[in-house]
């Protein structure tokens, strides 16, 4: 048997992880066509390289190139749970669930300028340099169900003192007992979030011999986001369906007192200093750039309402209800310590705090080698090194003695993110190149990292597309793009007898097309 006292903690810490950050560690690299149709660009010279390979840009032809380019992404994740106390949702009793969350970014735009003069380039780029949608969960997600999985056990272990409210239902045996005569529940639950991060950098190339060039610039990002979510309408299901609102005993005055809900926008900005240097040799160029953290402050503003500041009145009503004065003696310090855990995970969300949170984006080493054995062809490799455990995405709260914690996920992963790549494109004659590539993600997950709300898995990606010269001075750019994700299972031992297990993947597609011109 389990016990309560825990039991009741259990309950209000993990209602408290209602707040949701539909971000990850992922930073968008599908900023050209170019790339969705070969996947390595780091080692490419042409017009897509003011993101790849900007020093590259340099040995362009003298005059202006402008790259205008739009996606339309598909994106699914899926997370599997199993969790013994699911077995008493009355809709849907049993252990094992699947959550689904839909996302679609219809328009993803890019720009690419450059202007070279002599042996210089001065270039612009704008993107999306993280996120670019919204992700939206119709049934909530796991860890909300599990809140009310654990709400309906408290209720079960209550069930001698309830009794006069709800009447058990004497075919459901009752986990706090193993007796016959228990309570099933009932909830509502749903998640969005939305997350934009805007780019625009500008910078100068110079070229300085025919082998060699360098360059530098400066990127800024305008951060903005919004997270909604609620877990509503919590209720306990007696004999013959009857129901017994969680919000009777919460606060018998205010139907919505049990209720959980999240909308919060997050704004912020931030700059990226940017190095990259290229170099030619015969047949090969090899190509590096390097990408500096950026420290970003997202500010709260919206809303958050939990039941913390209802807590208090739990006990005088669980008292009317007859319970005794030791079972509540008994509940009282993990009620009071439940207080201080969601104060705690709400604080990154909390505008009444006048809290600034850290996402930043993490520093990105690139490196390119291209081989030409002919002039039709193309091949290209490449690596990315995310140093993500450097960046901070946290936030500090104040405990209830006063003192200050900090809490910062990028920590509780084992290393920053690897990437490898490796693409070719060929030309059928002047007016048609055809091209494909591959791209590993390596993310160094942790058990810990990992959370339904946000969350990132390894996976490799395949691309091919096609680039037609439309005349001397235009191409279009046209590609296709797959991700296969891997899975990433965890499990959390809740108690002795009890485990909660999740299974991450994603599904991902995107299509774009692109217009280079030159003038």
């Amino acid at each position: 048997m389990i016990n309560l006292k825990n039991v009741c903690l259990s309950v209000f810490m993990t209602a408290s992880a209602i707040a949701a950050n539909a971000g990850g560690l992922l930073t968008n690299t599908n900023q050209n066509i170019a790339f969705n149709r070969m996947m390595s660009r780091e080692a490419s010279i042409g017009i897509d390289g003011v993101y790849y390979n900007p020093a590259g840009v340099a040995f362009m032809k003298e005059g202006h190139h402008l790259s205008i380019n739009l996606q339309t992404a598909w994106q699914t994740r899926t997370i599997d749970n199993s969790y013994a106390f699911f077995n008493y949702n009355a809709n849907d009793p049993s252990a094992d669930r699947t959550f689904k969350g839909k996302a679609f970014a219809p328009v993803i735009p890019s720009f690419q300028y450059a202007y070279n003069k002599g042996k210089w380039s001065f270039q612009a780029n704008f993107a999306l340099t993280g996120g670019g949608g919204k992700c939206k969960f119709d049934d909530g997600l796991g860890s909300f169900e599990r809140v009310v999985a654990n709400i309906g056990f408290l209720g079960n272990s209550l069930a001698p003192y309830l009794g006069g409210m709800l009447p058990t239902n004497p075919n459901i045996a009752n986990p706090a007992t193993g007796q016959m005569g228990g309570y099933a529940y009932t909830y509502e639950s749903f998640m969005r979030g939305r997350q934009y991060y805007y780019g625009l950098s500008a910078g100068a190339a110079y070229r300085i011999n025919d082998n060699l060039s360098v360059f530098a610039g400066l990127r800024g990002v305008y951060a903005t986001c919004n997270y909604y979510g609620y877990v509503k309408n919590i209720a306990f299901v007696g004999a013959n369906g009857a129901k017994l609102p969680l919000s009777t005993i919460v606060d018998s005055n205010d139907p919505e007192s049990s209720d959980i809900k999240l909308n919060t926008d997050q704004n912020g900005y931030g700059f990226t200093p940017i190095l990259g240097i290229d170099y030619k040799v015969g047949k090969w160029n090899f190509s590096a750039k390097y990408e500096f953290k950026t420290h970003l402050c997202l500010v709260n503003q919206g809303t958050v309402i939990t039941p913390v500041t209802k807590l208090n009145n739990i006990g005088a009503n669980l008292a009317a209800a007859g319970v005794p004065v030791q079972v509540l003696q008994a509940i009282a310090p993990s009620i009071n310590q439940a207080k201080e855990n969601i104060n705690e995970l709400i604080a990154e969300y909390d505008p009444d705090q006048n809290h600034k949170d850290a996402g930043d984006i993490p520093a990105l080493l690139t490196l390119g080698v291209g081989y030409s054995p002919i002039d039709a062809l193309r091949i290209n490799v490449g690596f990315h090194w995310f140093d993500d455990k450097e960046a901070t995405s946290g936030y500090n709260w104040t405990k209830a003695d006063g003192s200050k914690e900090r809490v910062d996920r990028h920590k509780m992963l084992k290393r920053g993110t690897l990437e490898y790549n490796a693409g070719a494109e060929y030309d059928i004659n002047k007016a048609v190149t055809v091209s494909a590539g591959w791209q590993s993600t390596n993310y160094g997950l942790s058990e810990e990292s990992m959370e339904d709300k946000s969350f990132v898995v390894s996976s490799n990606s395949v691309g091919l597309g096609t680039k037609i010269q439309l005349s001397d001075k235009m191409a279009l750019n046209v590609a296709y793009f797959h991700t296969f994700y891997k899975h990433k299972k965890t499990t959390e031992k809740v108690s002795e007898q009890l485990n909660y297990t999740a299974d991450y993947t994603r599904n991902n597609d995107v299509f774009g097309i692109g217009l280079d011109i030159d003038f």
